[in-house]
Formats: C-alpha cells, structure tokens, sequence
C-alpha cells in the first residue's frame, strides 16, 4: 500500500534529492597534481622546445641562478655549444605569449617562437672570442641576427613581426615588436542620398520591386496580392495586375523578351505578357511559398528559390523544370544569376550560401561562415564579387570560390535587402526600416536613413523588404511595410566639404571567419 504524504513533505524530498545531487558540483576542477604537472611539461619541453635546448648558455645568467639546473624545474640539462670555452651566449627565442586573444598567459596556454637549431649554431660558430667578450653585457641575439648569420633573407621571418633594437639601461636588448597594424584606406567620398518621392498606391506590404531595362517604369509586387506597374520619372500609377492569391514575393522583368515574372506565396511562379497583361504562363512545382526568382541575363533560364528548402531552373519557353537545386536545409531567402560561373547564388534560413553549378545541377561551393539566416545576396555590377546580407555581418566574398572579402559591421537589425551600384555604393535595407549605405571597397559605412512611415501608420510598420537602383542609378527605390514606395537621390548640392568623411585610419577589426 503506497503510503500518502501531504505536498509539503513531498516538495521538501524532492528538494532534498535535487540538493543531494548537485552538493558534490562536478563541475569543478580537479586539482593539479605537481608531480604529473612535472612530467607533462617536461613532455612538452622536450617535444616543441627540444631544437633549443642545447643553446649556449650565458655565464653571468648561470652565476645569478646558481647553476644550470636551477632555472630549469623539470630537470633537463642545458648543453654548451662552445664546450671548452667560456660560456657566453643565451639565443633565446620571443618572450611567451598566449596563443590568441582573451587566453590568460599559463604555463599550459603559452607560445614561444624559437630561432632555428641549425642558424643558431652557426650563428655561435660565427661569433670571434674577441667580439663575445666586447659584447658580453648582451643577453640575447636577436633573430634577425640569427636570420642574417644562417644566410636566410629577414622576409622569411613569421610575418607580422619586425626586429627592434631597444635601448634601455645600457644593454642593448633585441625585441620582437609586432608591426603597425594595417589601416583603413580612406574611403572614397559618395554624396549623401535624400528622399525626394513618397509613392503610395498599395493596400499592404510592398515586398519587392524590379525596374524595367528600358528604365522608363518599375514594378511592385505587394501583400495585397497585385502587381503594380508605375511611370519612373512621375511615380504615377500606370496599370495594377491581379492574380496572385496570396503575398506576391518576388517580380522581374526580362531584357530578351516583353515579359515580366512574379512569383508568391501561393506557390505559383507567373510569366505575364506585358503586350496582353495576361498571364501566358505558370511554372508549377515548388511544395510551398517561392520567396524569390531572378532570370539568367544570356540564356531564356528563371531560378526561383522557395520556403521547401530548394531552388528550381525553369526553361522558360517550354515550362520545364530544368534542375532542381536542392542540399539547403531552410527556406531559400534569395536566389542570384550571373553569366560567369558560378552562375547561380542562393542564400538560406539555414545560414549558408550555395554557389551552384548549373550544368549540373549541383554546389559547387558552400559557404557556411554566417551565423544567422541569409535573407539577402547582391553581385557587383564590374567586379567578379558578391554581398550577403544576414542580422550578424554583412560580408564581401569574391567569385568564383566564395573567397572571404571584409565584414561589414554596424547595421544590426535583420537585412532583408542589399543593392549595389557601379560607382561602389552597397545599399542595406533592414526589417526596422533603417537603411544603411556603404562604400564598397573599404566597408566604410558613409550614411544611415531611417525614413518616417507614412501618416496614418503605426511606428511599428516601418521596415525596408526590398531596394533597387534604377538602371542610370541615379536613383534609390525601396518598397517598405507602410504600404509605399519611397524614391531617393544623390543630393546634387553636397560637396566634400559641406559633408566631410568622418574616418578616422582606425586599426581594422576584422573576423576573418
């Protein structure tokens, strides 16, 4: 028979257990051994400094210690170079240093960079007794005179180090200083951008816009579930395309051909005639929202990324599902064309970047050094590099490995969008209606906007989904969550004197990761 207990008796034994199990704390260290401490840094000394340890040994140091085995706890014998003669010589290597930053300096954790066996032999051999007793107030050869006595060129030495000779209390002591870090190059000078147009037409969301190549008009595509085409240079609406059943996601209009594409949460990818404003054609097969599409500027090729994890290539003449991109493991944000290979680009929720190969249907590269999802990918319109915009960094990488460029650090918020223009302006469009603007050579990060919602909407409705530039580039579109389209240009009377570079040559810190 299970005998009862009131709640408090049962609350306190429970309790009573939980304290029993955690009263030991596992969690803490063991304490050190001395003696295995001894046999492991012995190990140790003899494995990576074992090269050194026979180096001459200077006598006043060995008078000050008291014999040879004093400065040496771990017992190893210091051999003389020079057996025979006086000993006068100590070649030592760098002072100890961590092996990275934040790592406390411990006998575990320390590195030493040590000269050569064979230069610091001949080094010692190289010295004349005359010279030895001239310069016998000097504690250490430095390694650039090792360096130079074993005939190896001073480049050779580990980079980022540089030889000193250091004055101080009468002996000349040989120290490594680490060399000047580099600098910024100062940043080149781009006019400020000010907002000159406020569109509004749309009964929700603008998610994305595309201008037309011919740059006379642009397209939006909106929660409201239409396409909306408007004159560029009045902003005036000129023709509203329904058909989309849920959020459109994704327009563009082609180069080759009078047609335009849209894509949206309906899992529905559209070619519309633009001669008809009919849809002529659909492009079935994503399993759930399609979420971006961009066409292949040489060959009649769409991709289109969707929430079901793949990118699909659609012929666009025939409808066909060429290949279907599939190894991301998230919704694919963004998707990218190019005619250089790699000619496709997509970025996803599951933080990587892809660079496929679209003969074969296949990665050819993943990039996996962002942390957080990818909502935003852009190419250089000249150079052979690319952006990706994700909450923790945005960072240049060049083609056509997806080596790592720079990070570009500041704009924290979630980016949903990136253009760049030729004259090395990066645009970056953030869910909190902050939009950031950057040179694109140096990361410099020029001017911040963070735009008004229009009149009638909350605070809270201020986000930038997508940005453009037009095809002169003289102007900035973003679609944004109050419903309008805001344009923006260069601010003609801005002059580097009335809007100065604010940059100081600040030492880079840059994740090379």
């Amino acid at each position: 028979e299970v005998q009862k207990h009131s709640v408090h008796t049962l609350v306190f034994r429970s309790l009573k257990r939980t304290h029993d199990m955690f009263v030991a704390d596992n969690a803490k260290p063991i304490p050190l051994d001395e003696e295995s401490h001894k046999v492991k840094m012995a190990v140790k000394l003899r494995t990576e400094y074992g090269s050194v340890l026979h180096m001459p040994t200077l006598k006043e140091n060995l008078r000050e210690k008291g014999g040879p085995n004093t400065g040496d706890p771990y017992g190893h014998k210091q051999y003389s170079g020079n057996q025979g003669q006086e000993l006068e010589y100590l070649i030592t290597g760098t002072h100890p240093y961590p092996p990275g930053p934040g790592v406390a300096l411990t006998a575990d954790t320390k590195v030493q960079r040590m000269p050569s066996e064979s230069a610091a032999q001949s080094l010692a051999v190289a010295l004349p007794a005359s010279q030895s007793r001239m310069d016998a107030n000097r504690t250490a050869a430095g390694v650039g005179d090792i360096y130079r006595h074993a005939g190896i060129s001073e480049r050779s030495q580990p980079p980022g180090m540089s030889v000193a000779m250091v004055e101080g209390g009468g002996n000349k002591n040989s120290a490594l200083m680490a060399k000047k870090a580099p600098t910024m190059p100062k940043p080149q000078w781009h006019p400020p951008w000010k907002l000159y147009r406020v569109i509004s037409g749309h009964l929700g969301w603008v998610r994305c816009i595309a201008v037309e190549p011919g740059n006379q008009w642009f397209v939006t595509g909106s929660a409201d579930r239409t396409i909306k085409i408007w004159d560029l240079a009045s902003g005036k609406l000129k023709l509203s395309l329904t058909g989309h059943i849920s959020t459109v996601r994704g327009v563009i209009v082609s180069a080759r051909s009078p047609y335009l594409f849209s894509c949206g949460e309906d899992k529905q990818v559209k070619c519309w005639d633009l001669e008809y404003n009919k849809v002529i054609r659909h492009y079935h097969g994503h399993l759930s929202a399609v979420y971006g599409l961009d066409l292949h500027p040489t060959i009649d090729v769409l991709v289109t990324c969707s929430r079901d994890s793949t990118a699909r290539i659609w012929d666009v003449r025939t409808k066909a599902s060429v290949h279907t991109l599939s190894g991301h493991t998230n919704a694919v944000a963004t998707v990218k064309c190019q005619a250089a290979e790699p000619q496709i680009i997509t970025g996803s929720h599951d933080t990587t970047i892809r660079l496929w190969d679209l003969v074969a249907g296949k990665t050819r590269v993943t990039l996996t050094n962002h942390k957080k999802s990818v909502r935003a990918v852009v190419l250089h319109p000249r150079h052979y590099t690319f952006a990706s915009g994700s909450p923790d960094n945005i960072k240049q990488w060049k083609f056509p490995d997806g080596n790592f460029i720079q990070n570009l650090s500041g704009h924290n918020a979630i980016i949903n969008t990136l253009a760049v223009n030729s004259d090395g302006v990066l645009v970056s469009g953030a869910d909190n209606g902050t939009m950031h603007l950057w040179d694109w050579r140096t990361g410099y990060n020029f001017q911040r906007v963070h735009a008004a919602v229009q009149p009638g909407s909350l605070d809270s409705e201020s986000g930038i989904f997508a940005c453009v530039f037009d095809q002169s580039e003289s102007r900035l579109l973003t679609a944004e969550a109050d419903k309008t389209i805001k344009v923006y240009k260069e601010d003609d009377t801005a002059t580097e004197e009335t809007h100065p570079v604010s940059w100081k040559p600040e030492i880079i810190k840059r994740k090379r990761f």
